[in-house]
């Protein structure tokens, strides 16, 4: 669908760069797009290496497990069935602690890896194969509507695009990702209370 979306668009482009007459100065478009694109790729492509790295530290140095047992009764509130069985709970907190930094190419990894666990201790509980427990789905929400406490990404997006002021959104952005993510978890909570 995603690729109908920008191969209409990009005929529209042509179409409309054709009837203005500007099809040359449209070939210049596409030609510096397609150089800012690769410039921007290899610049977030640092940044994401740098924190996936220091994740996997955290990670290996037993700071996860850690962080897993300090959030454990926020977790208890939110994800009661992982903590109660231990199932997923490491790759949760992981995958929290991504999110709170800001790189949610990190997060995606460990969401993916606790969904498997919460998947299989769901149907260890009786729970249906083709049927997303409570837990998953609060998890799902929760990596959709994340909290950001450094928006390492946008960060770096602002700072190559030169900014003078990257940090200027950090405020905003912690007012609105912290507000998203306690109203998606309240609403996921009271939407699935009594279910399994």
């Amino acid at each position: 669908m995603l690729g109908k979306v920008f191969g209409g668009m990009c005929l529209i482009s042509i179409a409309f760069g054709a009837f203005r007459g500007s099809l040359t100065e449209l070939g210049g478009a596409v030609f510096d797009g397609a150089e800012a694109a690769v410039t921007l790729t290899i610049s977030l492509c640092g940044i994401m290496c740098l924190w996936c790295g220091i994740m996997q530290v955290l990670r290996d140095a037993g700071a996860i497990k850690f962080l897993s047992k300090l959030i454990s009764p926020i977790l208890k509130l939110f994800f009661p069935d992982a903590v109660e069985s231990g199932e997923g709970k490491e790759e949760i907190s992981a995958c929290i602690g991504a999110n709170l930094l800001g790189i949610g190419n990190a997060a995606t990894p460990l969401a993916l890896s606790a969904m498997k666990k919460l998947h299989g201790d769901s149907i260890r509980r009786g729970g249906r194969a083709d049927t997303a427990s409570r837990d998953m789905i609060t998890l799902a929400v929760l990596n959709t509507a994340s909290a950001n406490l450094l928006p390492t990404t946008i960060l770096a997006l602002r700072r190559s695009a030169g900014s003078s002021a990257p940090f200027a959104v950090t405020v905003p952005i912690w007012i609105c990702s912290l507000s998203c993510a306690a109203l998606a978890l309240i609403l996921c909570r009271a939407c699935g209370m009594g279910k399994r």
